[in-house]
Formats: structure tokens, C-alpha cells, sequence
């Protein structure tokens, strides 16, 4: 479960949000709180996702967190792929980080809630000074909210960039 740590374990530390699905959204933040890549990708089928997790995360040299949302069963193969590197790892629901992001009357509905996950996508895509995507798929889009609220969370960033003041 996070909680509210003072600090990444290190400088170097890394967070990877998954939303988690046979297509899912990617998205890695820094100690700092800052997104520094979003990527959705087709694993296609449960064999394909169990190979693909290990490609996914064998790169990311300082993984300190894997954090989820979704399905269960797809989940247990990134809990997986976290424990053999060392890395925390947490599920938190749609519920969770949208009443955290979204205001109320964004949350009444699926269509609606994710029509606003893409529009603040890219207001953190922007703060991040990553470039903007030509399209941004749902699932990374919730990923990199995923991810903002987990560094949020955890107290890797003492502000939200969505907030008033940093719009």
C-alpha cells in the first residue's frame, strides 16, 4: 500500500504506472514527480503480456515502484515482474486516483472520465516538457495519471501541476 514517504529511496528512482489490460498505458516518472515517458503497447495475449512485462521493465535500471490499475490476474504478472527487481509494487482503483484528479461531475461517467484523462494527459505531458503526443491513446493517458497520483502519494512531488496555480 503507499503511503507518504519523505523521500524517493534514491535520486535515481523510478516509478512505472500501468494501466493494466492486453493493450496497456505506460507511463515512468522520476524522483522528482515528473513524467519522463508514456507509451501504449498491444501485448496482444496473456503469453505474449507475461514475456513482454520482463522487456518492459529490464530497462528501467533504478525501478523503485510499479503501481496498477485493472484487472487482477493481468496485474499478478507485473506484482511478478517488481518483486524479481527489487520494486514496491500497489494496485489502486479507477475510483481512487479519479476522485484525487477529477473533479465531481468529470467522474459521472466512463466516456466522460476518460475525455478528461486525456485532457489532463496532456497538461502533464506539457508540464513535463515532454513533447505532445499527435494522439494519446486512453490507456496511457490514465497511466499517466496513475502514475501523478501515485508520486503525489508517495510525496515525490509536493504539488499537483494540475492544480490552479500551475495552469
Amino acid at each position: 500500500m503507499i503511503t507518504k514517504a519523505t523521500q524517493p529511496p534514491s535520486e535515481h528512482a523510478t516509478l512505472l504506472a500501468v494501466d493494466l489490460g492486453l493493450r496497456a498505458g505506460l507511463a515512468q516518472y522520476n524522483s522528482r514527480g515528473r513524467l519522463i515517458s508514456y507509451r501504449s503497447t498491444n501485448f496482444g495475449s496473456m503469453s505474449r503480456l507475461k514475456k513482454g512485462v520482463t522487456g518492459v521493465v529490464r530497462p528501467l535500471e533504478h525501478l523503485a515502484w510499479i503501481v496498477v490499475e485493472g484487472d487482477r490476474k493481468l496485474g499478478e504478472v507485473w506484482e511478478g515482474a517488481a518483486a524479481h527487481r527489487g520494486a514496491d509494487f500497489d494496485w489502486v482503483s479507477p475510483e481512487q486516483w479519479r476522485k484525487a484528479l477529477l473533479l465531481p461531475r468529470k467522474q459521472r461517467s466512463g466516456a466522460k472520465a476518460k475525455e478528461e484523462a486525456d485532457a489532463l494527459a496532456r497538461k502533464v505531458i506539457k508540464w513535463s516538457e515532454l513533447k505532445g503526443p499527435t494522439s494519446l491513446r486512453h490507456d496511457a493517458a490514465e497511466a499517466i495519471l496513475i502514475g501523478l497520483w501515485a508520486v503525489l502519494t508517495l510525496g515525490w512531488l509536493d504539488e499537483n501541476p494540475l492544480s490552479k496555480r500551475h495552469r
